[in-house]
């Protein structure tokens, strides 16, 4: 994983140079994650998806809420539409 170039650091000290850093890291991991949530996303909504894109879907979402990535009310609402989006495409 490589970083992006920094912007321009305005740390005073060393401590606060290692957590621009450190921040810099876990925003590069945390957009990964999300982007990864919105593309099963839309492989499970559609109209007919792989046996595993939903529980992809499902599982990125819990594994990110646990980590903190997304609140964790809102991997329970995605999933709840993700189920009612099923529920009508079954009928």
């Amino acid at each position: 994983m490589t970083l992006p170039p920094a912007i321009f650091s305005m740390a005073n000290t060393k401590s606060a140079a290692k957590r621009a850093r450190q921040t810099q890291r876990r925003a590069l991991r945390n957009r990964q994650v999300l982007s990864r949530i919105r593309t099963l996303g839309k492989r499970a909504g559609n109209a007919n998806p792989q046996i595993g894109d939903i529980s992809a879907f499902i599982s990125a979402i819990d594994q990110a809420a646990k980590r903190g990535i997304i609140h964790r009310n809102a991997a329970i609402r995605r999933k709840a539409r993700l189920g009612r989006v099923r529920a009508t495409a079954a009928k």
